[in-house]
């Protein structure tokens, strides 16, 4: 799933590299940030460690997902406040990263 959203962050990066390169940055970086909260998670989840049950299964789960959110919110306050890059075309890398999940779980469902 990390290269579709890599591949599909790319075609959104060069589609606004039309605009400027300050917005293909904008949304390379955007983007960037929901394929590392994605991989963080995942590492927490599926990083090879041995679980007892299903109470650390489920502290794994909010320990990825707060990782998750916290790179996102970090990230944007970087990008948009630090940086000042454009904030549409980061929400629009973000955005094109997160499509591949709803994707993935609407072909799963017909699977």
């Amino acid at each position: 799933m990390l290269a579709w959203q890599i591949a599909l962050v790319l075609v959104a990066a060069a589609l606004f590299l039309l605009q400027s390169r300050r917005a293909a940055l904008a949304t390379a970086l955007g983007g960037t940030l929901v394929v590392l909260g994605t991989a963080l998670m995942g590492m927490q989840l599926f990083g090879g460690r041995q679980r007892v049950g299903a109470g650390m299964a489920l502290v794994d789960l909010l320990v990825g997902m707060a990782l998750k959110w916290l790179v996102f919110i970090v990230g944007l306050y970087v990008l948009l406040a630090l940086w000042r890059l454009p904030a549409m075309p980061v929400l629009v890398g973000m955005g094109a990263a997160m499509v591949v999940n709803l994707f993935a779980l609407r072909f799963k469902e017909q699977a």
